[in-house]
């Protein structure tokens, strides 16, 4: 099943039995899947309406690039108040991506670069082949991350490779970002969409209320001083336990009806 969005440089389509992976497309491979404004907007919106069926879903990039970063077109003179507006709007709709209704995993390759890194660090799980770079081009622009990078970044990577990258100019290849945090999965060329997607599937089966804690509750109880964050995590983990679906996996497991773990 496909969807069609509003914008055409944005593709939507559905995977599984019952639709529950969406897998949300760039598809202006001619400009290296830049984002416009309006492009943004239907990422936004893309994932403000997603079916109820949809349990996970993957971003991915048409072409050879995942993402170039900015629509250099549309970057214009802007005073500062225009500037704050214009950077809050993308901090709107990344933040549906990052803390919407379900796991998001980014299959990127080829250019991962300004905007392209901030939009892949708002997904969950990031799997990259071996074609993947990455760069922060802004500090050479005069100009400053603004959607949400400096916030998301750090906490993969660190402060100080940040500000190396945005001071120098300096660009990651896949291995070295996998190394450093940049994505979880590194994979041979032309396959990150394929294990981005198997991923996906693997996530859709999980129990909706233990993925919702995981994207929302987590990222929270990290930044909680400790007491708060052992608090926090008690009442998380009775609440997701509580779950029927939560109850017939133990039972399942305790009855040996679940696979038990093993090392692949």
């Amino acid at each position: 099943m496909n969807q069609t969005p509003a914008n055409p440089d944005l593709k939507i389509e559905f995977h599984g039995a019952s639709n529950e992976v969406a897998v949300i497309r760039l598809t202006r491979p001619t400009k290296r899947n830049a984002l416009s404004d309006g492009l943004i907007l239907a990422i936004r919106d893309a994932f403000e309406n997603l079916p109820a069926t949809v349990r996970a879903a993957v971003i991915d990039g048409d072409g050879p690039h995942f993402c170039a970063g900015l629509d250099l077109s549309e970057l214009k003179e802007r005073d500062a108040g225009q500037g704050l507006y214009h950077s809050r709007m993308w901090h709107a709709a990344l933040e549906r991506v990052q803390h919407g209704p379900v796991p998001v995993i980014a299959a990127l390759h080829g250019a991962v670069v300004g905007g392209g890194l901030e939009l892949a660090s708002a997904c969950h799980i990031r799997v990259a082949d071996e074609t993947t770079f990455y760069a922060l081009p802004e500090g050479s622009r005069g100009i400053f991350v603004g959607g949400g990078g400096a916030v998301r970044i750090p906490r993969l990577i660190g402060a100080a490779r940040m500000t190396d990258m945005m001071l120098t100019g300096r660009v990651y290849n896949a291995a070295d970002g996998e190394r450093i945090g940049m994505a979880q999965y590194l994979v041979p060329q032309g396959t990150a969409f394929d294990k981005a997607l198997e991923l996906a599937k693997r996530v859709a089966e999980n129990a909706p209320l233990t993925n919702y804690a995981l994207m929302h509750a987590l990222p929270r109880i990290a930044e909680q001083p400790a007491d708060q964050g052992f608090f926090t995590e008690a009442l998380m983990a009775a609440i997701a336990q509580s779950a029927p679906d939560a109850k017939e996996r133990v039972r399942a497991f305790l009855e040996g009806r679940a696979d038990k773990v093993r090392k692949d």
